[in-house]
């Protein structure tokens, strides 16, 4: 008997330190101090965008360079929730994802007619005027932008019980409880493109993402497809924009929606870890803190660092450095590739 299976022994080994590395990072805030919970708050946000826009870009063919229109009006949006509305912090991140969904339709709408650069250069127009409709919004500070509300970081649902858990002051457990939410929000993206990957919707978005004609030949209806990871992705990334800014508490459009912070490094680290992996923006993530926080007093040769490894990496390891680990080893860490496997049956000759 045959069958077909993505399992492999270093995916089963994966899983099991993933579920370890989850547990120690819930336990972490009892012995780490702010400023490491404050670097992998940094390092797990980052993440998340970088496997979002892979998922866009790596797998979908989509090359946006405007996510950070997503970002920046999932944190007006949940600004919006708390200083409008009076909700709490937390409970107002939701409203980012809805906020980022609800302009992804017109987005797409739009952006879908362009191909190529077009639509990479499309996503980036999008993204500016957003940009500069929301400096208007004066109730939010307009162009100079605003903070939240001081008895709001004062009441978040749950810095009382980790203050008393942890014994620390109001401000290191607004990161604490952001650094857990950061983290139950990679797992949750990860895990979600993962199942993707391994289900036939992701057979057929690679299909897609290779050849738009071939793979509707066989049935795939690729603009079903596309809607449906543009609109996940950037309602996941408007939750994300929404919890960068509820650690941070303060909000400019020029920070919420700046092209380097929120794509250009994304892009960055997906393409110097490996475009197309899941475990490429894991390593790419890694190496790009590494860098910033050796370079980033350095200024513009910080970033000239950045764009000089990211062409030297792309000349000599196209598919990343992941793909040049895999390639050599033939380790996989997130296997999505459909292997026949048989076992014979008892009494078959």
């Amino acid at each position: 008997m045959y069958r077909l299976t993505t399992r492999t022994r270093a995916g089963t080994a994966t899983a099991v330190a993933i579920l370890i590395l989850v547990v120690v990072g819930v336990m972490l805030p009892a012995f780490a101090s702010r400023s490491m919970i404050q670097d992998l708050f940094f390092i797990l946000t980052m993440l998340t965008l970088a496997q979002l826009w892979n998922l866009l870009a790596g797998y979908g063919g989509l090359v946006s360079v405007g996510q950070q229109a997503f970002v920046g009006i999932g944190a007006y949006a949940m600004f919006a929730g708390v200083i409008l509305l009076g909700w709490d912090p937390v409970w107002a991140i939701p409203l980012g994802g809805l906020a980022a969904f609800l302009l992804a339709v017109p987005t797409a709408f739009f952006a879908f007619r362009l191909q190529g650069a077009y639509f990479a250069i499309g996503t980036w127009v999008i993204a500016e005027v957003t940009r500069l409709l929301v400096a208007q919004w004066k109730a939010l500070g307009g162009g100079t932008g605003t903070s939240l509300p001081r008895e709001a970081t004062r009441n978040i649902i749950g810095t009382d019980a980790i203050q008393a858990l942890f014994g620390v002051r109001d401000a290191a457990a607004r990161d604490i409880l952001a650094y857990w939410l950061a983290l139950v929000l990679v797992v949750l993206a990860t895990a979600g493109i993962y199942w993707l990957l391994r289900s036939r919707l992701g057979l057929a978005l690679a299909a897609v993402r290779d050849n738009v004609d071939a793979a509707q030949s066989v049935g795939v209806d690729a603009g079903k497809l596309k809607w449906a990871v543009f609109l996940i992705a950037a309602a996941a990334t408007g939750l994300t924009g929404a919890l960068i800014f509820m650690q941070t508490a303060r909000i400019s459009p020029d920070a919420a929606f700046a092209v380097t912070d929120w794509t250009a490094y994304v892009i960055f680290i997906v393409v110097i870890g490996g475009i197309g992996t899941i475990e490429g923006p894991i390593l790419g993530v890694l190496v790009f803190y590494m860098l910033r926080s050796v370079l980033a007093d350095y200024g513009s040769w910080y970033l000239m660092t950045l764009g000089v490894l990211a062409i030297v990496i792309m000349l000599f390891a196209p598919t990343g450095l992941w793909g040049l680990i895999s390639t050599r080893s033939g380790l996989h860490l997130f296997p999505v590739r459909r292997r026949l496997t048989g076992a014979k049956i008892e009494g078959e000759n």
